[in-house]
């Protein structure tokens, strides 16, 4: 099996190693000042169409697989592993530019946002971040656009040519049979857990005083108050509170409709009445109109949650736990309708293992929170109503329920399918890929620097 890079995640894991500290962080080297086509001081290792590879794109990967080895020898031909893997994505984008295949703006923002969240999470604050690379987080956010768009394309680009290949049981048999005995992994105690979870939800009497708050802003800047200095003071937006409440320029589609709609009556100056979303409440100010796109400021207040509203979750919850135990409904029908994660409540509560998409979690890899909670449970049973804080930072309540707890054992067809099932998919996908870069390599400009000359990167056979 040939060596493989996770293809459409190898940038975004950079960076996120990059910013969490794992490597060298200085601007250059996390690439986030570069604009489209500038070469960094490390310099341009290749080129395909209007696609660039740098050498730090190489390095940095190349570290990565120096400490996953854990001291074991590495392939001695590993860094043009790497760089072919690296050219199979800029062959993607250069084909998509020619095959239009492209990603709208809305879902690259997004991405953005999710991705900023998790950084600012793991760092500690966005504060720390700012100061870490002196830039404030919209500057940060786009410096990351470009990054993400190119990911997201890459793996659309990759879903029109894998997205129908499948594996029947028997493929699968066939792919397992070929593996030696002695081969054969040993996986370790593995649970499926489930979950509900019910946010605390935002009491009318802060709804009240934080529409109070902004019509009292909006009366000030109706009377002359600079609308963007109280956006610096009092908006709890982080990504815009600093920039005055600037949002930018943006379609129709990639604000979320209640927004859209409050400014799409607006005229340039003017201003919205409170207008609540799923962010909490806005001000809106509108700026311009530019061709199909607006711009517009805000400032936004996020009421907060308290004690009472986490126990009427806790109460809805409690009712859930109850119907469930005495077969009145099943955890999976109550997850669905009820279950604010919405990944795992269309997996019948369950949550889902993101290595081969499975049901079945390794125990030692569980979060703690969770691993703390079951260790002592029997299976079928489902905690209480417990606190939990939601990926976003939201105050909410949960249920866990212990479905299966599977006893370490070597890998097998019975026990194992799914992983085996994924595994087999993957390698009937990656060929599928080969075939396509057989195909598509001749019809692109390719220029390689002459310290890679001896890496055969349009050579598939080997991999």
């Amino acid at each position: 099996m040939f060596f493989k890079v996770n293809r459409a995640a190898a940038s975004a894991l950079l960076t996120l190693l990059l910013l969490l500290g794992f490597a060298p962080t200085s601007q250059a080297q996390l690439g986030i000042t570069r604009t489209k086509g500038q070469q960094l001081l490390d310099g341009i290792v290749v080129k395909v169409d209007n696609q660039i590879v740098l050498q730090s794109d190489v390095e940095n990967i190349y570290a990565q697989e120096v400490a996953r080895a854990e001291g074991k020898p590495l392939p001695p031909d590993l860094k043009c592993k790497i760089l072919q893997s690296l050219v199979l994505n800029k062959l993607m984008l250069a084909r998509a530019e020619v095959d239009s295949v492209t990603v709208d703006d809305k879902q690259v923002n997004n991405e953005v946002d999710r991705r900023m969240a998790y950084f600012v999470q793991q760092i500690g604050s966005e504060k720390r971040l700012e100061e870490q690379y002196n830039k404030p987080i919209k500057a940060l956010k786009d410096d990351l656009r470009p990054q993400i768009k190119d990911q997201l394309t890459q793996q659309k680009m990759q879903e029109t040519i894998t997205g129908k290949v499948a594996v029947t049981p028997r493929e699968v048999a066939q792919y397992f049979s070929k593996v030696p005995k002695d081969s054969l992994p040993y996986f370790s105690t593995e649970v499926e857990v489930g979950q509900i979870v019910v946010p605390a939800q935002v009491n009318e009497k802060a709804k009240q005083a934080a529409i109070a708050k902004l019509n009292d802003i909006r009366a000030q800047v109706l009377a002359g108050a600079d609308f963007a200095t109280l956006a610096k003071q009092y908006s709890q937006d982080p990504g815009s509170a600093k920039e005055g409440g600037y949002l930018g320029f943006f379609k129709r589609g990639e604000l979320v409709p209640e927004y859209e709609a409050a400014s799409m009556k607006l005229e340039p100056g003017q201003l919205s009445p409170v207008v609540q979303s799923q962010f909490g409440f806005h001000l809106i100010q509108f700026i311009e109109r530019k061709g199909n796109t607006f711009s517009t400021r805000h400032i936004l207040l996020k009421p907060e949650t308290g004690a009472a509203d986490a126990s009427e979750s806790a109460k809805l919850l409690t009712k859930l736990r109850r119907q469930i135990l005495s077969d009145s409904i099943t955890f999976a029908k109550a997850a669905k309708d009820n279950s604010a994660d919405k990944s795992s409540a269309g997996n019948g509560g369950l949550l889902q293992n993101r290595q081969d998409g499975g049901s079945r979690l390794p125990l030692d890899k569980l979060d703690p929170a969770i691993f703390f909670t079951i260790d002592t449970m029997k299976v079928g049973h489902i905690t209480p109503p417990l606190p939990y804080r939601t990926d976003d930072g939201k105050d909410a309540m949960r249920i866990l329920w212990l479905k299966s707890n599977t006893p370490p054992h070597q890998a097998n067809l019975q026990e194992d399918y799914q992983k085996i099932a994924a595994a087999a998919l993957n390698e009937k996908r990656n060929k599928a890929l080969d075939e396509w870069f057989l195909k598509n390599r001749g019809t692109v400009y390719l220029e390689i620097a002459p310290e890679y000359a001896q890496c055969k990167v349009l050579d598939v056979a080997e991999r």
